[in-house]
């Protein structure tokens, strides 16, 4: 009965989802506001009949109902409770909903927190919200219904996809919808104030706290997606340019030039047209995203297995939304004033030239995804598209933005003096060639683009607290007036510095680990000793265990260095019984910011095991950047700024001017 309900309301909201699609645009045209407020009450309703459905669905699986047959393909009785509650979006239409889920509520909330809103503005937003909503519960009601039942109930599951079956899964999806569905708001705003023909300054005030928070979930979601494979998979790897990884790195790369092109445009009203259509691009992205993995037009360890009709059906959903938006800019852009003027040497223009590298950079990624498949339905041809390519085109690409970064705060808006801003640097960057070169001398050498690409790294740490450093007036000031100032400043300061900071840290643990790491592959016998990072690795033997839903091969491997034991790691082959598939677990030993990775290969004949060893150097700081870029977004968003920053709608239309920190 839960279930049928659960169905029902799904059919319910697509019922509210369009009137909320239509009667505030209609109120919007006639200043309604009557009509206008229908938005509001109905994204909070279409929130909450979604959210019964996904409860309805969560619930199917928590008590292993197998007469719903997406619980009985994807669940199984013996299942630890955790894996049964992140199976209900472990599936192509559970994952639908939880993204319908994500997206409603995003509508709620700006339901609920634009209430400094113009109420023209608020209503359209909502409505192209809704539209988007619509489409996507037409999606899963006519192809994807999470609730269909089976004639006749079996009396086991057929379990979950073995792999899924981590904690990561509880993470890694819902973080990423986040990000993907968030950026659907800058996409509203977008069509919203194109239909309305008024963009300007407080139009991107409103639209980066979502860009911001969208941003900041899709980093999240992409850190956790890369460290899952890295441990779950047992190939020793944490980026594979597969396309669906690709695939949520565009929007990323997108999302990164919307939110710095939102500052520029909020701060001097310049780049409106710009900030336009990189709203539209990024949750296009997100969409052809969305395309590529449900779609069945390519083959990845992250793509469900679905029927072609989805796929049209979501092409269909791309083409509307991705053409209709870029149909109605083409149409308005014109109409719309260019903004302010600046002098190609200022920080408006650094931020430009980082907008152009990271809008080059997706075209990059985008082609390099795409075009294979584009060729195979044109020639019948099949050609792969790999890490080399990508390492060469964007690497390169990447090089000026990593030099460019620290410069940008240092300048002055409208005009700055590039001298100037290399005369507070040269600091830092003495500072960063020397830590790269004792670091590099530390790993024993090596390429010389290695020591550059470490002094890269270091360039944009050191960059970001130089730019905290003269901000605050340290040297010229009291250190504890200078220390009061440094307290004193924006929360959004100290969200870009730690931002840049992340990225830096990321950029050396890529380095280091691409070039240091080492790799030994070797049949072991017990007691057979193996060299890796310093630290020799004696095999002690394979014991069998058996878990809840499966069997698995243990590895135990004593760790020693300079002859004295450390530690001890065990890596496993696991076979899940339901559907006889086997996995890999990896056993990871982490010694400061560097890991030791070992994972199991197939046994021989001879009674040994083939075992895969990886020493990875500083791998930690790829993820530990991550955090910080994190760190800096929320708080970022916590600045009172970016949450009242909006004028009100009853707002006086002369106010004095507060005064506020540089930024």
């Amino acid at each position: 009965m839960i279930n049928e309900i659960g169905h029902y309301v799904l059919v319910l909201a697509l019922g509210v989802g369009l009137i909320v699609s239509t009667l505030p645009v209609i109120g919007a045209r006639r200043n309604d506001r009557a009509l206008m407020d229908v938005a509001s009450l109905g994204s909070v309703l279409m929130f909450l009949l979604v959210g019964f459905s996904f409860a309805a669905l969560t619930h199917a699986y928590a008590v292993s109902d197998f007469s719903v047959r997406n619980v009985w393909e994807n669940s199984h009785s013996l299942m630890p409770m955790l894996y049964k509650l992140t199976g209900v979006w472990g599936n192509h239409e559970g994952s639908m909903l939880l993204w319908l889920l994500i997206l409603v509520f995003f509508s709620a909330l700006v339901a609920a927190f634009g209430g400094n809103l113009p109420e023209t503005l608020k209503a359209n937003v909502l409505a192209v919200q809704a539209w988007i909503s619509v489409a996507f519960l037409l999606f899963i009601l006519l192809t994807s219904n999470p609730f269909l039942r089976l004639e006749r109930v079996p009396a086991e599951g057929q379990d979950l996809n073995p792999i899924l079956q981590d904690f990561g899964l509880a993470i890694h999806p819902p973080l990423l919808y986040l990000g993907y569905v968030g950026f659907s708001v800058c996409f509203s705003f977008a069509v919203a104030a194109l239909l309305e023909g008024r963009i300007d300054a407080a139009w991107a005030r409103w639209v980066r706290p979502w860009t911001l928070a969208a941003w900041t979930f899709l980093t999240a979601g992409i850190s956790m997606g890369s460290y899952w494979a890295y441990y779950e998979l047992g190939w020793g790897g944490w980026w594979f340019w597969d396309p669906v990884e690709n695939a949520s790195f565009m929007p990323w790369l997108a999302g990164t030039a919307l939110l710095h092109s939102a500052l520029v445009m909020e701060k001097r009203e310049a780049l409106k047209i710009w900030t336009v259509l990189l709203a539209i691009m990024t949750f296009s992205l997100s969409l052809l995203g969305t395309f590529l993995v449900r779609s069945g037009v390519l083959t990845s360890v992250h793509a469900f297995a679905t029927d072609p009709s989805r796929g049209i059906f979501i092409l269909g959903i791309l083409t509307i939304f991705i053409g209709g938006a870029f149909a109605l800019f083409a149409w308005r852009a014109p109409s719309l004033k260019a903004g302010g003027l600046f002098a190609p040497i200022s920080r408006e223009g650094a931020l430009v030239l980082n907008n152009l590298i990271l809008t080059v950079s997706t075209a990059t990624v985008l082609i390099g995804t795409l075009y294979p498949l584009i060729l195979e339905t044109l020639t019948g041809e099949k050609i792969s598209v790999g890490a080399p390519f990508f390492n060469l085109t964007f690497g390169l690409l990447m090089i000026p933005v990593l030099i460019v970064t620290p410069f940008g705060p240092m300048l002055a808006w409208k005009r700055g003096d590039l001298l100037g801003a290399f005369q507070r640097l040269y600091v830092a960057a003495a500072i960063a060639a020397l830590a790269g070169l004792t670091l590099w001398y530390i790993e024993n050498g090596g390429p010389v683009l290695a020591a550059l690409g470490i002094a890269a790294g270091f360039w944009l740490i050191f960059g970001a607290l130089t730019d905290l450093w003269y901000r605050a007036n340290f040297g010229k000031l009291a250190f504890g007036i200078a220390f009061r100032r440094l307290k004193g400043l924006p929360r959004s300061a100290f969200g870009t510095a730690l931002a840049h900071m992340g990225l830096g840290i990321t950029v050396l643990g890529i380095v280091i680990v691409t070039t240091y790491e080492t790799e030994t592959v070797l049949e072991m016998k017990q007691g057979t000793v193996a060299e890796a990072g310093g630290y020799s690795l004696t095999f002690d033997g394979i014991r069998h265990a058996v878990g809840p839903n499966f069997t698995e091969d243990r590895g135990h491997f004593t760790v020693r260095k300079a002859g004295v034991e450390v530690a001890d790691v065990w890596s496993s082959k696991r076979l899940y019984t339901a559907r006889r598939m086997p996995t890999t677990e990896a056993g990871i030993l982490t010694f400061g910011l560097s890991q030791l990775y070992v994972s199991l290969g197939d046994p021989m004949a001879d009674g040994g095991m083939v075992v895969r060893i990886w020493w990875k150097p500083f791998i930690l700081c790829i993820w530990g950047g991550t955090l910080f870029m994190m760190a800096g977004g929320f708080i970022s968003l916590s600045d009172r700024r970016l949450r009242v920053g909006a004028p009100t709608r009853k707002a006086k239309p002369v106010r004095a001017a507060m005064p506020e920190a540089a930024e």
